[in-house]
């Protein structure tokens, strides 16, 4: 029986390694795994777990691949021996922390250049084969859209707990959900973020278009949406070394500072293991009518809800803005306190004419 071939940027680190060692390793040994990297010189971490975890000869194979040029993707595709790509993994990506004022040209368009069109290009490359075939799944690393607020840090539980306050106290706009699920986009903007959060919000929009288009060719798309997770991303974001904040006021300084301790807490409390996370991207790979999105944690959409609720953003806003800089985080969100930022109100209704 042939196997499942299956092809991910990203490997070095983190999901793209961790899901490229759990295929590998799937005792059904249905899967050949290319693990792509942008510099090969960073296999030694897959190839020393693998051996630990007594992956099948013939089941993984590594090739470079930069998703930030077009003749390396097609190297890449050119090098699969068996001449096609069942499932594709878009895991590549790049992250960008600070005050927006304070990114370079360069940083920004790095980002942009990873996250956005070496997504495309790497899509590009892939699609029409899968097209011609009518087969093929398409699995995308997608994000809450930056490193998400306070109430994930204790779970599901508490997080529905920050809504109850919310709702409580109007800021909600809305009843409480009554489940989690009834969210159905987990688009967030989180400050000091502006850049990374652009790449993701696009990323939406590109699958959200091509799950649209593809089914007819027997191909679909999925994002894995993803939450905090416990892997080197922090350690490779850009935009915090040195004095990337010596222009920006004190102000912006400050509320830095506290969104670092806020983000520092985050990973603390709410990240998950890597291990977790592939078995969501596991459960899309084999679903017979695989979805648009998948979550590797819950804990997040009812915030997705109240975006929802209250389409004026004044909501989420409120309750972002209270989250991430309330300096005690469990503290009664009230954005109107006195000396607090005077935040938007959600316009009133017009009357019918």
């Amino acid at each position: 029986m042939d196997r499942t071939v299956v092809l991910i940027t990203g490997c070095s680190s983190g999901i793209g390694l961790h899901l490229a060692l759990r295929l590998a390793s799937d005792p059904s040994r249905s899967f050949k795994v290319y693990a792509t990297l942008r510099d090969l010189r960073a296999q030694g971490p897959l190839w020393e777990a693998a051996r630990s975890l007594g992956c099948p000869p013939g089941s993984l194979e590594t090739l470079q691949l930069d998703v930030r040029d077009a003749d390396s993707v097609a190297a890449a595709r050119a090098r699969v021996t068996e001449g096609r790509v069942d499932v594709l993994v878009c895991n590549a990506g790049r992250g960008l922390l600070g005050p927006l004022e304070a990114h370079t040209a360069g940083a920004v368009g790095s980002v942009l250049d990873v996250n956005v069109a070496g997504t495309v290009r790497t899509l590009q490359a892939f699609l029409p084969d899968m097209k011609r075939r009518r087969s093929g799944r398409v699995l995308v690393t997608g994000s809450m859209g930056g490193l998400m607020g306070a109430w994930m840090g204790r779970g599901q539980q508490e997080g529905r707990g920050l809504w109850q306050c919310l709702w409580l106290s109007g800021a909600s706009g809305g009843d409480p959900p009554r489940q989690a699920s009834e969210a159905s986009s987990p688009l967030e903007g989180l400050p000091f973020n502006a850049v990374y959060c652009a790449s993701k919000f696009a990323i939406e929009g590109l699958c959200e278009s091509l799950a649209v288009l593809l089914p007819p060719f027997g191909v679909h798309v999925s994002l894995i949406e993803c939450g905090p997770v416990r892997t080197a991303f922090l350690e490779k974001l850009e935009g915090v070394a040195g004095g990337v904040l010596d222009g920006a006021d004190a102000e912006t300084r400050h509320l830095f500072s506290r969104y670092q301790r806020h983000l520092e807490r985050i990973f603390r409390e709410a990240a998950q293991d890597p291990e977790e996370v592939t078995e969501v991207f596991l459960a899309a790979l084999r679903a017979p009518r695989p979805a648009l999105r998948y979550f590797s944690t819950e804990s997040f959409l009812p915030l997705a809800h109240l975006r929802l609720a209250d389409p004026s953003g004044c909501s989420y806003v409120a309750a972002m803005h209270h989250a991430v800089f309330a300096d005690d985080p469990e503290e009664e969100p009230n954005a109107a306190a006195p000396g607090g930022p005077e935040l938007c109100a959600p316009p009133a209704a017009t009357a019918p004419q």
